[in-house]
């Protein structure tokens, strides 16, 4: 398998547990207090997410020397590790684990200390994405910096709170999962928007030309505003439909409910797939 095929495997999967890390700690640090049966799994998920995550952004490092040599064998040339330890990359990834140590150690904390290091953890890893990639040698990048920033940080809120969704319905009582649902609902119509909005800020600034469509990044972009576009659907059908009714106890409702967050969470990660191979393989037009 080349380099930069292992490269994007590993790169896609960090971002899905990476921003589930980050989400389920900022959903935590949102609901964690109302939840009864449910909190001490949340809890782990999100500890072995950042696990996990750090694991696999680790071995996405170790292939930058094997992707300078187009051959794995660059992973055992010192002088090409010493080139990557110099690059923009090392300090992402110090970043990102930085992000992720302060997650697990505010899963670990007491809720009155342990709250503001998840978020301060997830804000972190949305800082992340701005040091690297398409946005940080743009002239524009004041512009899209906090763009990026906003667009990850929502993405990583909608995505990590789908697995605690699902386990709430599952374990706590209709009564409360309604609750939470109903609230969660609520701060997401406000904020889920803003994930298409600043994707197509983001996009104007650095799609020039329409033709541009048709390139391989372009492509990329219409792949990913079209998976938003599915998911956004989803999304009002579960705030006006299946949301108000979970409360209810009606144990139909509850399985489409789970089977609608399952269809959620496989779009975002294919989503997150493609924005890996798109920051790998391909880049705006100059």
């Amino acid at each position: 398998m080349r380099p930069d095929t292992l490269s994007v495997i590993l790169r896609s999967a960090s971002f899905i547990a990476m921003l589930q890390a980050a989400g389920t700690a900022l959903f935590i640090a949102m609901f964690g207090r109302r939840l009864v049966a449910s909190r001490a799994l949340l809890r782990r998920i999100t500890s072995l997410s950042a696990i996990l995550a750090a694991v696999l952004l680790m071995g996405q490092y170790a292939l930058e020397a094997a992707r300078m040599a187009d051959d794995m064998a660059g992973i055992i040339d010192p002088a090409l590790q010493r080139m990557a330890m110099h690059s923009a990359s090392s300090v992402v990834l110090g970043v990102r684990l930085l992000g992720l140590l302060i997650i697990a150690i505010g899963i670990g904390g007491r809720a009155e200390f342990g709250s503001p290091l998840r978020v301060i953890g997830a804000i972190i890893i949305a800082v992340s994405f701005m040091l690297t990639g398409h946005t940080a040698a743009h002239p524009l990048r004041f512009v899209l910096a906090p763009l990026l920033i906003l667009h990850v940080m929502i993405v990583a809120f909608w995505f990590g709170a789908l697995p605690p969704l699902y386990v709430i319905c599952t374990r706590e009582s209709p009564a409360l999962a309604g609750q939470v649902t109903g609230t969660f609902s609520k701060v997401a119509l406000w904020l889920v928007p803003g994930i298409l909005i600043a994707g197509l800020l983001m996009g104007f600034v650095l799609i020039r030309r329409l033709a541009d469509l048709r390139s391989g990044y372009g492509l990329s972009l219409l792949a990913k505003f079209l998976g938003f576009a599915c998911l956004m659907g989803l999304a009002a059908l579960n705030k006006w439909r299946l949301g108000p009714a979970i409360s209810a106890g009606d144990p139909l409702t509850l399985r489409a409910f789970r089977r609608s967050l399952g269809l959620e969470y496989v779009l975002i990660a294919a989503v997150l797939s493609v924005t890996a191979l798109m920051t790998t393989f391909y880049s705006p037009a100059p």
